[in-house]
């Protein structure tokens, strides 16, 4: 992209931020910001001097939305008590449309200027300032304290960063002990086609189904020299990992992601209500559905055909933007073999799963596997896990003398190095989620689920479904998006079938929505894993979730209606096919 062009983007963003500032400022002072002792029906509220009712008390309150939305008698009018305390006394914008603002400008520059660094800063920053009220001492702060330390300082995140330096080790190993090489030789004497390294690379990519994050790194580093060797782009290998991780976790019952919906679903047997929902949810298995009807079909299209087209002649990667193509295979050892890379991958699912075990008995008490899967931390799990499975790896690449301890610990530098691009881009994705979390983002898109629960209940499904997927793209947080949501589906008032159409609703929301956005981590990482620039992935990637977006929201339409899991999902099947059956007829006739 031109410098210049570059330039008039982010004049742009100063003009819009500025807009935004005039209109908070003639807002606040004509008076139309909320105020705590007038609300909307005219009653009287508690205020921010006669009740007593601080700004810290308020933000406790609205952080329990969850629990007071079904415990709080008065919560309508608590909630607009509180929401005009903050606003009056702290955050102008909090859970406003302006709230959204960060996330939505970081992921339009982002697509445009290609350049993912700055434009999560720029959103970072447009966070800040807005929750500063455009005061930049205090902006200043926010981006420090409250962005970018608080993203590294959670504990949840290290675990992550901690996992993801350990997978990179790892693999970086099983290239020095020649496992990589000596499997890419296997593969070429028995993956004869693009077609059948599609297929071997989502088939993996389903087996490893216990949690998204290891996933996307294992099935990078495993099948990236099989689709390289068969002209398969760099960004259909990142498309392929990323359709097969959150959307298999998402239908997995033993899984962290299952665990996580479990443990936000109250007053139900949560695993029981998430089993149920797997048939309704639409948008995984029609990904599922995908992947296989476009490696039988052999059909791009978008910029997918174009990247595919270069891949077939030699170019991996198309655009200029290519990070990875310097970081080169090495051949390794000449000792090694194929279990040198499918051991170690089978210690580490193990050690991995043991880890999410662990957690789950050690910190909760549970006394059964699946308890302890529902309730495990995978955070600490994987990186506990890796850890172990790293320690074992080693010892085991010393016994084999295929590598020496000091090619061990070159190891180890050389799989930071690595992962540094990913890391960076996580940690500014983190920041911006703690941004939009700061301005009351979910708070905002929660109301318009309630809003909306008590009209149209027929197409509450589709609508639950549309949602999601918005707060879960500006976000880049499915976990975030179905553990605001679920609470307040559940507490609608719904029962039987309804009630399980739209929990899956709100889950395939959050994995569409996750799925398609660039500051997702699963959607970083899936790059990361493929060796694929970032924006490239992103790009690539969209029009084909958007298709089964698309089918997956008529399908809703359809549930609201039919209330049958098995019909809903045949006629999902059949649509998705016959639309990319037209799209495959109309290339004919263009070529």
């Amino acid at each position: 992209m031109s410098s210049k062009r570059t330039r008039i983007l982010l004049l742009c963003t100063a003009i819009l931020l500025l807009g935004v500032f005039l209109c908070i400022s003639v807002s606040a002072s004509s008076g139309e910001t909320p105020d705590a002792s007038e609300p909307a029906d005219g009653s009287v509220l508690l205020t921010t001097t006669g009740s007593g009712m601080t700004v810290d008390d308020a933000y406790a309150y609205l952080d329990d939305y969850n629990a007071n939305i079904n415990d709080d008698p008065a919560f309508d009018a608590n909630l607009e008590t509180a929401l005009a305390t903050v606003r009056q006394d702290d955050v102008t914008v909090y859970a406003t449309v302006f709230s959204l603002l960060p996330a939505v400008l970081a992921i339009v520059l982002a697509l445009i200027t290609k350049e993912v660094y700055s434009s999560l800063f720029i959103g970072i920053l447009a966070g800040a300032l807005l929750y500063a009220g455009f005061n930049p001492v205090r902006a200043f702060d926010m981006l420090i304290n409250g962005g970018l330390i608080s993203a590294i300082a959670d504990a949840g995140h290290a675990g992550i960063l901690i996992f993801l330096v350990v997978l990179g080790i790892i693999v970086v190993l099983m290239n020095k002990a020649g496992g990589s090489a000596a499997y890419g030789k296997w593969a070429a004497e028995h993956i004869k086609s693009r077609t059948g390294a599609m297929i071997s690379t989502f088939v993996l990519g389903v087996l490893i189904f216990v949690d998204d994050y290891f996933n996307c790194l294992t099935v990078g580093s495993v099948m990236r020299p099989v689709t390289d060797k068969h002209g398969i782009s760099r960004a259909k290998l990142a498309y392929i990992i990323d359709a097969t991780a959150a959307p298999i976790c998402m239908i997995a019952p033993v899984s962290s992601w299952a665990a996580a919906v479990t443990g936000v679903v109250k007053d139900y047997d949560g695993l029981k209500l998430f089993i149920n929902a797997i048939p309704y949810n639409l948008y995984s298995l029609l990904t599922v559905a995908m992947i296989l009807f476009i490696a039988f079909l052999k059909l791009d299209y978008g910029p997918m055909r174009v990247h595919e087209e270069n891949a077939k002649n030699g170019d991996l990667f198309t655009t200029a933007a290519r990070p990875f193509e310097s970081a080169k295979e090495e051949t390794g050892s000449s000792r090694g073999k194929v279990i040198d890379l499918v051991l170690p991958v089978v210690i580490l699912i193990i050690c991995c799963i043991a880890g999410l075990i662990y957690t789950g008995v050690a910190y909760s008490g549970a006394t059964d596997i699946v308890s302890a899967f529902a309730d495990c931390d995978s955070t600490v799990g994987l990186a506990v896990g890796s850890l172990v499975a790293l320690l074992i790896i080693v010892i085991y690449y010393l016994c084999r003398r295929v590598l020496s301890f000091r090619q061990s610990m070159e190891g180890i530098p050389a799989g930071f190095k690595a992962m540094v691009p990913a890391i960076l881009i996580l940690t500014f994705a983190w920041a911006l989620s703690h941004m939009t979390s700061a301005l009351g983002a979910k708070i905002f898109v929660a109301e318009l689920v309630r809003g909306s629960a008590s009209a149209m209940q027929l197409l509450l499904p589709a609508i639950i479904f549309l949602i999601a997927i918005g707060l879960s793209f500006s976000t880049g947080t499915s976990w975030g998006t179905f553990g605001i949501l679920l609470p307040i589906i559940v507490s609608v008032g719904f029962s039987g079938e309804m009630l399980i159409i739209s929990v899956s609703a709100c889950l395939a929301g959050a994995v569409c929505g996750d799925h398609c956005s660039p500051i997702s981590d699963t959607t970083i990482m899936a790059s990361s894993g493929a060796q694929c620039e970032h924006i490239n992935h992103v790009s690539t990637q969209l029009p084909y979730a958007l298709t089964v977006a698309a089918v997956s929201f008529v399908g809703y339409v359809i549930a609201g209606f039919v209330q049958n899991a098995w019909i809903v999902l045949a006629a999902s099947v059949v649509i998705l096919f016959v639309t990319l059956f037209i799209i495959k007829t109309a290339q004919k006739k263009r070529a």
